[in-house]
């Protein structure tokens, strides 16, 4: 596994961002863990989460587009701190755009924050966690409607690896077969488990025999099959 990954797991870890034990989610499943990314809180949290993305982007996508789209409201901080990483890092100037929730009719009009969209733009959209593809069946029809884009991935930070609406691939699967294009997380809860599992994180063993069965029982019935 990347130094990066590695580093990226740890990071989640220490924010409060990935925590592991019973938790409830929206969907109703009991899951033994969860990821709030709005724990990331302060200016150095925000920062190295930047250059995260910016590294798994740059290595998934390389320097091969135009415009970084974060969708309202999570995704805006996060497409601002990529594309001032990727300058740092990479030395290549990207745009970054975001959308309105409402669309505004004065001053800066329209429903667009950052650049403004045009014909020919090849664009990466950025998001924190993708459960459903519900976000993305939002994002791309602003994105089409604004110009004659190209879409050219999208990147989360964890692939949760379950199943989704259709209850035979995962989410990011099913957005790559519905709309075209690739869909990848910085990192995968295999690699989360690989890295954790009786690994001393914090001070602390994150992931022990317990977590790791209860994990494996979750997985049964909601991971992916491969």
């Amino acid at each position: 596994m990347e130094q990066y990954k590695q580093e990226f797991i740890e990071f989640m870890v220490q924010s409060d961002v990935l925590k592991f034990g019973e938790f409830t989610l929206k969907s109703g499943r009991k899951s033994p863990f969860f990821m709030n990314a709005g724990a990331y809180v302060t200016g150095s949290q925000i920062g190295k989460l930047g250059e995260y993305y910016a590294t798994a982007i740059h290595a998934r996508f390389g320097d091969d587009f135009d415009v970084l789209f974060g969708p309202a409201y999570k995704g805006i901080p996060l497409a601002v701190a990529t594309v001032i990483a990727y300058a740092h890092l990479f030395g290549k100037e990207i745009r970054y755009c975001s959308n309105r929730k409402e669309e505004k009719d004065h001053g800066d009009a329209g429903i667009l924050l950052g650049s403004k969209l045009k014909d020919g733009d090849r664009v990466v959209i950025i998001e924190d966690v993708t459960t459903s593809g519900k976000s993305i069946e939002e994002t791309f029809p602003i994105l089409k409607a604004q110009a004659d884009v190209k879409v050219c991935g999208l990147m989360v930070s964890l692939n949760r690896q379950e199943v989704g609406l259709s209850g035979k691939r995962s989410a990011l699967e099913e957005i790559e077969e519905t709309y075209g294009f690739p869909a990848s997380a910085i990192v995968t809860m295999d690699e989360v488990r690989e890295h954790l599992t009786n690994r001393a994180c914090c001070g602390r063993i994150v992931i022990d025999d317990t977590i790791s069965a209860a994990l494996d029982d979750y997985y049964r019935e909601y991971g992916i099959q491969s």
